[in-house]
């Protein structure tokens, strides 16, 4: 028994501790654990866009790679690579083309891809703006960058720092068009690259296509680079009290889905496939993704490297072969640019959709998304989609469930005789636990009854809370009249109260512990998860509140039958 009660006062007080350091946390102040609070996780002045701070070329070599110096916040264009003839270039008008989906900003310098903007997505509820994904600002690094490399040495083939020009007219995909197609042209060191960018309807996959022409006099082998650069930060309203993976992941046959920290690439730690002839690369953030996929098939070398303080860079380096002069060689890719839909980004290649992770229950938790986006094609709604998911979930589990509420009922019936056995036995624990073994068997209790039917559950309720946290769809859905965006805190804290409700109401329900120390605990913990709820997704507490309220319903029916049967046998 005090080893019971201690670990009851360890979880009740490292939750009390947890619910003040998160309060803290969000409303700015510093941590408890040491680390600051993400407003002011400033990035390091390095890394502000516009910096090129240490911008790279890929796979490059000595002469015609290396690091970019840092030029000032206002410079109009990144320096030249060093050891290269490559000039300093300046920036011209930004490219802007818009599909029904995306907003795309190119820089003409290299050809980047510097801002997207989803416009089926707003910023938030509060605010309906579109989201934005890719972006080169003071607040966040997050660009898609081509270019070339592999020209002999003293010469430069077009990168991401080589001045393009556009060289289409078109900026919107007009109604009645299914694609809009983006061209820029570069030259240097003898290599004439025409990249090719098409936006097509409804799809937030954008097809790559570099044309490569060589205009000069003697053959090259050439390889073409795809990258992805962002900063470590977390993403803007990343929550405090749940954690999501914000990272870069690799795909390949070998080694199916790796998941790499930014913290793993800065220790050099990182551990993924490094050549394949298939896959993808990738960075993943809560509910959206950015990943290069180069065509399937073809050999090319993956890396991840820090390019900065707290900048981080993931590429691919497919080689083209030998052009000869006159002659011309294409490589196409997909670019992903959006939201984690599932069943969209498995069409684009194999495993992409698993950028949505529900770690290592996956086996249990895509089943029950698919019967979630079932649930949503008849109903419409994804809040009462979470309401008849859960109702199913406590159908399949009731048999189990009844056994467990029917052994706590009967141990509510016999707790006065275990109270009366305290204090016949006091603190001669031996004889006690002896008497409560003697009457478990006479009354034909099992005492774990009630808690082996509900570890079998435990599983399921693990893999739904991922598959609620984890699944775009859940971001601005909305449920009824107050809950707006299911993906965000109950705005008047209405569901979070009525957990806490069900939760004491679900306790009264239960046997009460003869330990007066741990009765008194059990009554505060519905205060502390209650008050945790307050700051986590409304359709998670969703979830629980009809959980608990179905779980109310289920004991209080099972044990109103004990009681009626055992008054009807002391009758008779």
């Amino acid at each position: 028994m005090d080893i019971r009660r201690t670990v009851l006062w360890m979880i009740f007080s490292f939750s009390l501790l947890l619910l003040w350091n998160n309060w803290q946390v969000h409303n700015g102040k510093a941590s408890l654990f040491g680390a600051p609070p993400a407003s002011e996780q400033a990035k390091p002045a390095e890394t502000a866009p516009g910096n090129n701070a240490t911008a790279s070329v890929p796979g490059a070599p000595a002469a015609q790679g290396g690091s970019v110096p840092a030029s000032p916040a206002n410079a109009a264009a990144p320096t030249s690579v060093p050891g290269t003839n490559t000039p300093a270039v300046v920036r011209g008008e930004q490219v802007v083309v818009s599909s029904d989906v995306l907003r795309l900003t190119f820089d003409p310098v290299g050809a980047q891809l510097v801002r997207a903007e989803l416009l089926k997505y707003p910023t938030s509820t509060d605010d309906p703006k579109p989201m934005v994904l890719l972006d080169r600002s003071p607040a966040l690094t997050y660009i898609a960058q081509t270019g070339v490399v592999g020209a002999p040495e003293g010469a430069a083939f077009p990168t991401h720092l080589t001045p393009f020009r556009v060289t289409s007219t078109e900026r919107e995909l007009k109604d009645g068009q299914d694609a809009l197609v983006v061209t820029f042209e570069g030259e240097s060191g003898g290599l004439r690259v025409t990249k090719t960018f098409t936006l097509n309807r409804g799809s937030y996959d954008v097809k790559v296509r570099h044309a490569l022409a060589n205009v000069g006099q003697a053959p090259v082998s050439p390889s073409v680079y795809l990258q992805l650069e962002r900063d470590g930060s977390d993403p803007a309203g990343t929550s405090s009290f749940y954690h999501t993976f914000t990272g870069v992941a690799v795909y390949s046959e070998q080694e199916k889905f790796q998941k790499i920290t930014f913290g793993d690439i800065e220790k050099n730690k990182a551990r993924y496939v490094k050549q394949a002839d298939n896959g993808w690369v990738g960075l993943v953030q809560h509910y959206f993704a950015t990943a290069w996929v180069p065509q399937q098939g073809k050999q090319r070398t993956n890396g991840l490297t820090q390019l900065g303080p707290n900048l981080y860079a993931a590429h691919a380096i497919e080689p083209v072969g030998q052009i000869a002069p006159g002659a011309s060689a294409s490589v196409d890719a997909q670019l992903w640019v959006g939201p984690q839909d599932q069943k969209a980004m498995e069409a684009v290649a194999p495993g992409l959709e698993l950028v949505v992770d529900y770690g290592w229950l996956t086996i249990i938790a895509k089943p029950l998304f698919a019967l979630m986006t079932w649930l949503h094609s008849l109903l419409g709604n994804w809040g009462w989609t979470i309401v008849a998911l859960t109702v199913l979930i406590k159908a399949l589990f009731f048999p189990l469930a009844s056994k467990s509420y029917a052994s706590m009922a009967r141990m509510k019936q016999v707790a006065p005789r275990l109270q009366a056995l305290k204090e016949k036995y006091g603190d001669d624990r031996q004889k006690l636990n002896a008497a409560m073994m003697e009457m478990y068997r006479t009354e034909k209790i099992n005492p774990l009854g009630g808690c082996l039917p509900m570890v079998v559950q435990i599983p399921v309720f693990i893999a739904l809370y991922w598959v609620l946290l984890a699944s775009v769809e859940m971001r601005g859905a909305p449920w009824i009249l107050w809950v707006h965006d299911l993906s965000v805190r109950d705005p008047y804290f209405i569901l979070p109260a009525i957990m806490m409700a069900t939760m004491f109401l679900q306790i009264k329900l239960n046997p009460t512990p003869p330990d007066p120390v741990q009765a008194k605990v059990m009554m505060v913990m519905p205060l502390v998860f209650g008050g945790m709820m307050f700051f986590f997704p409304a359709g998670l507490v969703l979830y629980w509140c009809v959980n608990n309220t179905l779980s109310i319903l289920q004991q209080w029916t099972i044990t109103r039958r004990l009681e009626r049967k055992a008054a009807s046998a002391a009758n008779s």
